[in-house]
């Protein structure tokens, strides 16, 4: 296990490039499986969760050649369906939860698909229902034995249908497109979710031969196809990354230009920081966030307090709630977030009210937040990460803090952020790992 030692209150300057999208990166890479030919992957972050999928994809027989960088390819011409049955590929695919993506194209492709019930963040309820319904619905069978915690899939033919998900389930929604791209006939998802990396997956699934419209809308018509072949592709910026950045500057007081962010891709991202007070600056493709001693929350118009929530895209991500909750601690005014998605997201507020953080949790979805201005500096603590975005949000606030804090468990902030502490550090932070 390993820990971070941050020595608080140092501000940043300079550049930073955002990593590659490891939530479009898990998709991408399981798509992999849907032809024999070549794929070409750029811009992969090389982070535990993506680093452990094209280990699983290795196993299972795929040809990865590194090619140098964050650039890999893939060619699953020989899949090798015997390691499903080993006791290896139960202990890997249950660490990871973006392996379930794995289950939609090899129901596609071979028929069959057999999965142990995913790990991954332990923020509530993650529930499978949507992916195994829509498998269902496009005429495969579903079983799910509870002794071994198994779940399996098995069609001889997959056939097109109209569906209307329940939830607007991201990775539900891929592992659905992906099974209907090779189904006989023409599939609709509505209530399909539209964030910008599974408009990544679709795109790339048409340039290899698959047949879709509605991309980027909620609405996906699929018409299938007998076979896809192979294709390059290059994964955008993390959007959770960039975010992370802009409230890393405004909690340290610093001046950092994120690079090449992908501003369009973004959506309300920017807006949310702003409502908050900080300011930005777009220049280029880049985000500059210029040294700011003091930054304001708004208040809506008849001055009742603002709310900031997740919301399916184009709303606001509920990766980042972690992130501008933490910020807020330290702007001028007060906030309500409403972190509607995850039941256990909002309790790592426990750790910042440690800190001398001024936050209500009024329930496990609602978090009251007033800020402090810079007035009082949180206090140096020992930590440990609960989760991806509860990590980051922690080693915010232990960059920001008076003294020297310590956050254990740090495998969970490397599952998405790719050498997090070396790249701060090049900006002024002061980060050590130990074991």
């Amino acid at each position: 296990m390993g820990k971070f030692v941050i020595e608080g209150g140092h501000s940043l300057r300079g550049e930073i490039t955002p990593q590659g999208a490891k939530n479009e990166a898990l998709q991408i890479l399981c798509a992999t499986l849907l032809t024999p030919d070549k794929i070409t992957i750029h811009n992969l972050p090389l982070i535990k969760d993506v680093l452990m999928l094209i280990q699983l994809l290795e196993d299972l027989g795929l040809d990865v050649v590194k090619l140098g960088g964050s650039s890999y390819s893939f060619q699953a011409s020989n899949v090798n369906l015997e390691y499903f049955k080993t006791e290896a590929y139960r202990k890997q695919s249950a660490s990871l939860r973006g392996s379930v993506m794995i289950l939609g194209p090899l129901l596609a492709r071979f028929g069959e698909a057999v999965l142990p019930k995913p790990g991954g963040d332990k923020i509530g309820r993650r529930r499978l229902d949507t992916h195994f319904l829509g498998f269902q619905a496009l005429g495969a069978t579903f079983d799910f034995d509870h002794g071994k915690n198994f779940y399996r899939v098995k069609a001889s033919k997959l056939k097109g249908t109209y569906m209307h998900l329940d939830e607007a389930s991201v990775t539900g929604t891929a592992n659905i497109i992906m099974a209907s791209v090779l189904a006989s006939g023409t599939t609709t998802i509505y209530n399909a979710a539209c964030e910008p990396y599974l408009q990544q997956l679709c795109k790339m699934l048409v340039r290899m031969g698959a047949r879709m419209s509605g991309i980027g809308s909620n609405l996906l018509s699929i018409e299938g196809v007998d076979q896809l072949g192979g294709t390059d592709h290059r994964i955008l910026p993390d959007m959770i990354e960039v975010g992370s950045f802009i409230g890393m500057a405004a909690m340290t007081k610093s001046e950092l230009r994120i690079k090449n962010v992908a501003y369009d891709q973004l959506g309300i991202i920017p807006s949310a920081f702003e409502r908050l007070g900080i300011e930005l600056q777009l220049k280029g493709d880049d985000l500059h966030i210029p040294a700011q001693d003091h930054y304001r929350i708004e208040t809506f118009i008849d001055g009742a307090i603002m709310t900031i929530a997740d919301a399916p895209w184009p709303g606001l991500t509920p990766d980042l709630l972690s992130v501008i909750l933490v910020t807020a601690t330290q702007a001028k005014g007060s906030v309500l977030i409403h972190q509607k998605m995850f039941e256990s997201r909002l309790f790592f507020v426990d750790k910042l009210i440690d800190m001398g953080a001024q936050i209500i949790l009024c329930d496990p979805h609602r978090a009251t937040v007033i800020g402090m201005d810079h007035g009082i500096c949180l206090r140096a603590t020992n930590m440990s990460s609960p989760d991806i975005r509860a990590g980051v949000a922690l080693l915010i606030a232990a960059m920001s803090a008076e003294g020297t804090s310590t956050i254990d468990n740090i495998e969970q902030i490397d599952r998405g952020y790719e050498r997090i502490d070396q790249r701060l550090n090049s900006l002024g932070a002061k980060i050590s790992r130990e074991e």
